[in-house]
């Protein structure tokens, strides 16, 4: 067996092995003569058909299977022999003349890129350093009551707040029919929420139960619908009810809401603050990591298999037809997944040679963390605990976790960590 390896382009690499003529002849032989003690033809005894006439009418047959089988067990042998590993199926073509004796195969494929890492010397990752403030744990628990809040109607114009229930027809200035979609009937707005165009809920700030408006507008230059920007518009608004918020008390009640079953409201208030510190690492983790991977990617612009990439634009349309509770009739274009492919397949190599290069292994002590603050959120984390630990399935996808908690670990001790001030609001945003 002859093998030889030739680049293509990229990380493409053709491997061609020649199999000894010999070898097959001698493979073919020995089948024709098996298949001889039951072979079966008109005019000959079962058995007793000559090997030279079943050569004749079987044998290029034979000889293809023996050559595909061949392909088969040579296959391996040969990536051995050249110390080459494909990252996705190969392609094969067959190069067969039995009249000059020539038989051999072609298998192409794409290999993973070598590269030493590159440094990251004089590299910068800003860490936020946010202190949980009792100011904030207060601020949350208004937006839980504003989440809780009910609305009762009464009798008094309404204001900003309100909860109004209304029933409108838009007009565009010049035509005579409603424009679509320009209608509403028993509509439930707040008013303030911003859901309208600018001026429609202004304008129905002081209104009454039972009382009719008619709101001149314009909508914005940037509306999303084409055939409306900046259009005049007309609205005709009838307001049927006005209701006012009422934010429930901070008590008893109000606490068994949210899991406390004694309703202790000092309680309430620590599980609340345990969620915000553990909701405010994962933030800050989160931060750190994405800096992290983008030095990672900028130090070692690797060239990337189209095969990964391929793969992984299907897993991420997979993923999303998931999301669309598995609308599979959508079919969505590989553009749209490119550039993530890109960075998830290089991310992935350069994250396996920091591994490979740091002979890094998932700290059991770290996974056992990772499990246990998952499982504390449940209701029964024990429960939730012994599910991951009774499956080694289940437990790969923690460690892979935490084993990139690793690399970002190492990642910080080559760069230089600046500690940024911030407040929980401005890390987590208006909606923590």
């Amino acid at each position: 067996m002859q093998v030889s390896v030739e680049n293509g382009a990229g990380l493409e690499r053709r491997l061609t092995v020649a199999l000894e003529p010999e070898r097959i002849e001698s493979a073919v032989e020995n089948r024709l003569r098996d298949f001889s003690r039951s072979a079966r033809l008109p005019g000959f005894r079962p058995g007793k058909v000559p090997v030279r006439m079943l050569r004749q009418r079987y044998g290029d047959q034979m000889r293809t299977e023996v050559i595909g089988e061949l392909m088969q067990s040579t296959f391996g042998e040969a990536l051995v022999q050249t110390g080459l590993s494909p990252v996705a199926q190969p392609t094969f073509n067959v190069d067969m003349d039995p009249q000059v004796g020539r038989f051999a195969y072609t298998a192409t494929f794409e290999v993973l890129p070598e590269f030493d890492l590159g440094s990251l010397a004089g590299k910068q990752v800003k860490r936020p350093l946010v202190e949980l403030l009792d100011a904030d744990l207060e601020a949350l628990i208004e937006r839980l009551r504003e989440q809780r809040k009910t609305f009762n109607e009464l009798e008094r114009p309404a204001m900003d707040g309100d909860r109004l229930k209304i029933s409108f027809t838009g007009t565009l200035v010049g035509e005579q029919e409603p424009f679509p979609g320009g209608t509403g009937t028993n509509f439930q707005l707040i008013l303030g929420s911003g859901q309208m165009i600018p001026g429609f809920e202004a304008g129905l700030v002081g209104a009454s139960a039972g009382e009719e408006r008619v709101l001149e507008l314009s909508f914005p230059e940037e509306y999303h619908a084409e055939h409306l920007k900046g259009k005049a518009v007309s609205f005709v608004v009838t307001v049927h009810a006005v209701a006012e918020p009422k934010l429930p008390e901070v008590d008893v009640d109000f606490a068994k809401a949210f899991g406390v079953e004694d309703g202790d409201l000092e309680r309430f208030r620590q599980d609340v603050r345990a969620n915000m510190s553990r909701e405010l690492k994962q933030r800050v983790d989160a931060r750190v990591k994405s800096q992290v991977m983008d030095l990672l990617l900028e130090a070692n612009p690797i060239e990337i298999p189209r095969s990964l990439i391929n793969q992984e634009i299907q897993t991420l349309k997979e993923q999303m037809r998931q999301n669309l509770r598995g609308n599979t009739k959508i079919e969505l274009p590989d553009q749209l997944f490119e550039g993530n492919a890109r960075r998830r397949v290089a991310l992935g190599l350069v994250l396996a040679e920091v591994v490979k290069s740091n002979q890094l292994k998932a700290d059991p002590d770290r996974v056992r963390e990772a499990v246990e603050d998952m499982a504390s959120t449940y209701e029964n984390p024990q429960e939730v605990v012994d599910y991951y630990y009774s499956n080694k399935d289940h437990l790969a996808s923690v460690e892979a976790l935490a084993l990139e908690g690793q690399v970002v670990d190492w990642v910080l001790t080559q760069v230089e960590v600046q500690d940024q001030p911030q407040t929980f609001q401005e890390l987590m945003g208006p909606a923590a």
